[in-house]
């Protein structure tokens, strides 16, 4: 039997890899905005119920597309719908941070969730964490702190919703780690719409209001965004390198600034400002260090 060969990433793989990360980044800031929109006139759970019900047919039409309907009975595996039940706490815990505060802070503090991820590997023993990584968290946590800002007068609590948000992220991105390869992505994105439904309907009607014309095209444009994106960052991880292509994730605080001021009129101070910065950039070098720690590991098990 002739041996299975591993598909190479070419240069021109990276960059429509990278291009393709860009746009997922920038269609995830539209579904973001929207929310936020939104949030002026509809209750979380509303929001996340009427978002849901049409990126659940639109993620039913792209799992027809790619000829993958016959694997949705996979989405009753335990560790999918556990996947998805996270994937719910997630998006409840984001619509009532992002409604709530400047979504350029909100995205700030979820970037922290590689950090998170690096935490609960150490903890876990899923991977040996050395020094330099350490000091890489300790300076994220402390980006995190200048964005929060706990005990100033400008401390808004909401902000810890955003933080549980990025630490739950962290746990679903690691839980993912768990869901057979042979699951395709799209059923998995299926899965996560369906349980996000179901989260929003737990939560009750009592605040609900009458649906609105322009807001529940807001939750339309919504759906349509995030469900591109999802296709968008998969398609960007498929024949790329990953280590080349997830700094590239980070330009979505860049954007969520651009939108914050001239959607919504928010302008960054200082503090949060640098906050930012060390958060991005304490997630970018470990990102770098998980590629060097790849590299050795195959150089030790190829016996160079």
């Amino acid at each position: 039997m002739a041996p299975q060969h591993r598909h190479v990433p070419t240069a021109e793989d990276n960059r429509r890899g990278i291009l393709a990360t860009l746009a997922a980044m920038a269609l995830f800031v539209c579904n973001d905005a929207l929310v936020k929109l939104a949030g002026a006139h509809y209750p979380v759970g509303q929001i996340m119920v009427v978002r849901g019900v049409f990126a659940t047919a639109m993620m039913l039409g792209i799992v027809a597309w790619y000829g993958e309907l016959k694997h949705v009975r996979d989405a009753f595996q335990v560790r999918v719908l556990g996947r998805g039940a996270l994937e719910a706490v997630v998006a409840l815990t984001f619509i009532y941070s992002v409604t709530r505060m400047p979504i350029g802070d909100t995205t700030a503090i979820l970037q922290a969730s590689p950090i998170f991820i690096t935490v609960l590997c150490a903890a876990l023993g899923l991977e040996k964490v050395g020094v330099r990584r350490w000091m890489a968290v300790l300076a994220g946590f402390s980006g995190v702190l200048l964005v929060v800002k706990p005990g100033a007068g400008t401390f808004e609590p909401v902000a810890l919703v955003a933080l549980l948000c990025a630490a739950l992220v962290a746990v679903r991105d690691i839980q993912t780690r768990a869901i057979p390869a042979g699951v395709p992505s799209s059923v998995v994105s299926l899965t996560t719409t369906v349980t996000v439904i179901v989260a929003g309907l737990s939560l009750g009607f009592e605040d609900w209001v009458p649906l609105r014309a322009s807001t529940t095209a807001e939750l339309f444009g919504a759906a349509a965004f995030v469900s591109l994106g999802n296709v968008m960052i998969v398609s960007a991880y498929r024949k790329a390198e990953a280590s080349v292509v997830s700094p590239f994730r980070y330009s979505v605080v860049i954007l969520a600034g651009v939108f914050g001021y001239f959607i919504f009129g928010e302008v960054p101070d200082l503090l949060a400002v640098l906050g930012t910065a060390l958060v991005v950039g304490s997630g970018i070098y470990t990102l770098h260090r998980e590629r060097v720690r790849r590299k050795s590991a195959l150089a030790r098990d190829s016996g160079g």
